[in-house]
C-alpha cells in the first residue's frame, strides 16, 4: 500500500475508537484488517504491522497531542471538534510532533488530503490552520 493508503486506515482506526470501548479495539482492529481485501488494496502484513503500531503510537501521546491542540485551536476545544476533524488533526499532530521519518508539509498536506475526503466543507482549511499554527509554533522552539 502507498503510504497515503495507510494513513488513511490509520485514521480509519483512530475514528473507530471514539464509538468503542478500549477493551473492544483488539477484536475491532481484528476485523478492519479481516476485511480488507489484501490483493485488492496491497496489503502487506508489513503494512498492517506498520499500521498497528502507528495506531498505539498516536495512543500513547494522546493527552500530549490533545493538550496541543487545544492550546492551538483558540475558540475551539477537542470536545466541539467532529470526531473526523479530531481524528485527522491527532494523525497528524503525532507525525507532526513525534515521528522524525515524516517531514512536515507532509503530514500536513496528508492530512488536509483527508479532511476533504472524510470531512466537512470547511475541514480541509480548519485543519490546515489549526496544523499551520502547530507548524510555526514548533519551529520557534
Amino acid at each position: 500500500m502507498k503510504r497515503s493508503e495507510l494513513r488513511e486506515s490509520i485514521f480509519k482506526l483512530l475514528f473507530m475508537d471514539n464509538f468503542n470501548r478500549a477493551e473492544e479495539m483488539p477484536e475491532q482492529l481484528t476485523l478492519y484488517f479481516d476485511t480488507l481485501d489484501r490483493e485488492q488494496s496491497g496489503l502487506s502484513e508489513q503494512d498492517q504491522a506498520y499500521m498497528e503500531q502507528k495506531y498505539r503510537h498516536v495512543h500513547e501521546h494522546l493527552d500530549s497531542i490533545d493538550k496541543l491542540l487545544n492550546d492551538t485551536a483558540s475558540g475551539w476545544k477537542i470536545s466541539r471538534m467532529s470526531k473526523v476533524d479530531l481524528n485527522i488533526l491527532r494523525l497528524a499532530v503525532y507525525e507532526m510532533v513525534y515521528d522524525d521519518e515524516i517531514p512536515v508539509r507532509v503530514a500536513i498536506n496528508e492530512a488536509v488530503e483527508i479532511a476533504k475526503r472524510f470531512g466537512g466543507d470547511d475541514s480541509a482549511s480548519f485543519i490546515n490552520g489549526i496544523l499551520g499554527s502547530i507548524s510555526r509554533e514548533q519551529s520557534e522552539k
